[in-house]
């Protein structure tokens, strides 16, 4: 058993399981929530790349129902009041998003390979790569995406699931790093959703979203 797996282990028997289970519990609930609210939770997605999820998460609660109708100028200019490093371009792919924000439920129900619905979401949603499609299917309830950033890619790497640090985390890249993390879900016997909160709590000793 390697060391990873039994860092793991022992933390399923500690405090930090129930939060973690309630977050999964949560977040199972939104999927089933309105249009509205899963644009919401999309637009934080939006949010996280390449910025600190912790700050993310508060503007978030900040602007709320505003990610539904701010205008471009508006968002730009609230994003920007908050602190947020990138409000010009982040309002722009929200404000843009706002297309499909009516048809997100029939997306999420009209595909049943896990791939292909990421796909369609990288394809077709501004500002999200494959880690932020990831976050945001993870955040409604699908469980069964590895939500991969340099943070998790070092993790493996120090206990010797990975040889080095890619360059990208493109398609192919984020596929094969993600057949990792499912192998070491199994052996945890988590779903790959819950994997990285752990991964997470070993890493900086918190449990966000």
């Amino acid at each position: 058993m390697s060391s990873l797996v039994r860092q793991i282990n022992s933390l399923k028997k500690k405090d930090v399981k129930q939060v973690i289970d309630k977050k999964i519990q949560s977040f199972s609930k939104i999927k089933n929530k309105s249009n509205k609210e899963i644009f919401k939770e999309l637009s934080f997605c939006v949010l996280t790349a390449n910025y600190n999820a912790k700050k993310a998460i508060e503007i978030q609660k900040k602007i709320n129902d505003g990610f539904l109708f701010l205008s471009l100028k508006d968002l730009s200019l609230k994003l920007k009041e908050l602190g947020y490093r990138y409000p010009n371009l982040r309002a722009e792919y929200i404000v843009s998003n706002r297309k499909h924000l009516d048809s997100l439920k029939k997306v999420l129900k009209a595909f049943n390979e896990k791939n292909s619905l990421r796909d369609w979401f990288v394809e077709n949603i501004k500002g999200i790569s494959y880690k932020e499609s990831s976050h945001f299917l993870r955040n409604i309830g699908y469980n069964d995406y590895a939500i991969i950033d340099f943070h998790i890619v070092d993790i493996l790497i120090k206990n010797g699931y990975l040889k080095e640090k890619p360059k990208s985390l493109n398609r192919q890249k984020y596929l094969e790093i993600e057949n990792i993390l499912e192998c070491l879900s199994k052996k945890v016997k988590l779903s790959q959703g819950e994997l990285d909160f752990y991964l997470w709590y070993l890493e900086t000793g918190t449990v966000l979203k």
